[in-house]
């Protein structure tokens, strides 16, 4: 299934994964070339993954791109554009272009694994699903965060190459048959809100690109980093109803 507007519509996995895979390849691939790297501790997800990081020999993180979340030192990445991978490796990261339906490392090799903003850019979400569970030990964290709510769908969930937003119970029910364990949430995300800030960054991604990656880079992203409140996780599931973005840490069963 893919999503058109928020709606699920049936599509040939094969064909139509491939699709998407390419869509977000290219997008992130201008992307990437034309965006500075965002240290980790820029982030708020900073002082909770690098306490996990801290305990975590082996550590994974699909699709960060230049933005990564782990700390880039002894952290192995994989994200679908070589446009990305460079400064980690630089920063002493171990990085492969590679998706996250295919994930080249052996079953059962890390403690840690995230991935952020991915998830909902893929069409076959169980397999990213079956992927990130097969390669994390018994007892490994899970840390990964999704969109939410069908009829919060917008143009700009069709520019940057999403394919879904999540059902709550639906999402829980993926969670669950994949041998996850949801432990704590937060409310996450940097997206604006506002939805005509939204039309604006969609038209300009669509019709001048540079310029608008130029601009967000300049501008929109220090604001979003400096805006950002910190990250409060609750225990379990906390009430999606008004939420946009949630952020879920799982335990591996």
């Amino acid at each position: 299934m893919r999503a058109i507007d928020g709606r699920r519509v049936r599509a040939e996995p094969h064909d139509a994964g491939h699709a998407a895979a390419d869509r977000n390849r290219r997008f992130y691939t201008a992307v990437w070339s034309t965006t500075p790297t965002v240290p980790p501790e820029r982030f708020n997800t900073w002082p909770f993954l690098s306490a996990l990081a801290g305990s975590a020999k082996s550590r994974l993180e699909v699709g960060s791109g230049r933005r990564p979340r782990l700390p880039i030192a002894g952290t192995c990445f994989v994200d679908i554009s070589r446009e990305g991978l460079a400064p980690l490796r630089g920063g002493g990261g171990f990085a492969v272009q590679g998706e996250g339906t295919t994930l080249p490392f052996g079953s059962r090799s890390f403690e840690l694994v995230c991935a952020f903003d991915v998830v909902e850019h893929v069409v076959d979400d169980g397999q990213i699903f079956r992927e990130m569970s097969r390669v994390a030990r018994p007892g490994a964290t899970v840390v990964f965060s999704v969109p939410l709510h069908r009829e919060r769908w917008s143009v700009f969930d069709e520019l940057v190459g999403h394919v879904r937003r999540y059902d709550p119970a639906e999402l829980l029910d993926m969670i669950r048959a994949h041998g996850l364990v949801v432990e704590r949430s937060a409310t996450f995300g940097m997206a604006p809100r506002n939805r005509w800030l939204l039309r604006l960054a969609a038209w300009g991604l669509t019709h001048r690109r540079d310029l608008a990656v130029r601009w967000y880079n300049a501008a929109f992203m220090p604001l979003g980093l400096r805006l950002q409140r910190p990250l409060v996780l609750a225990p379990g599931m906390i009430d999606p109803e008004q939420i946009g973005e949630i952020l879920l840490v799982c335990r591996r069963s």
